[in-house]
């Protein structure tokens, strides 16, 4: 579930940014001013939401999980970016891209195949789990 909110809240606030910035002036180091407006606009507000969810998912994989397991969870949100610039944003997506977005995919089916963690990183998890349920009954 946790790999799940991963791959789907970064694409989701990502898009949400997007929308929200095209009903936004160009923002410019000069004018601070708009990039604060900006982050108040509800698009840009929700996007925000859903990333800093992202994150603290991103965060949680990362406590049981090996980077080289969770890191490509995230490439296939290029997918679901594909799909909602294509089908919510109405973008049009090139043939080179669509077949990069594949690539990506065919290369995260390769790289998940692995273990989540490492054996070493695994004994580690069961020795701080132990450690912690020690803690409370103790």
């Amino acid at each position: 579930m946790i790999l799940g909110l991963v791959a789907v809240c970064a694409p989701l606030g990502d898009t949400c940014l997007s929308r929200g910035m095209t009903h936004v002036p160009a923002i410019t180091l000069a004018h601070p001013g708009t990039l604060i407006a900006a982050v108040f606009t509800p698009w840009i507000a929700l996007g925000i939401a859903l990333l800093i969810g992202f994150f603290a998912s991103y965060l949680t994989a990362l406590s049981w999980a090996d980077l080289t397991f969770v890191l490509p969870a995230t490439a296939f949100g290029n997918v679901i970016v594909a799909l909602l610039s294509k089908f919510w944003l109405h973008e049009q997506i090139s043939m080179q891209r669509w077949a990069g977005i594949a690539l990506i995919t065919v290369g995260v089916g390769f790289v998940a195949q692995g273990p989540a963690v490492t054996e070493r990183h695994a004994i580690d998890v069961v020795a701080q789990a132990a450690a912690i349920e020690e803690e409370h009954v103790g």
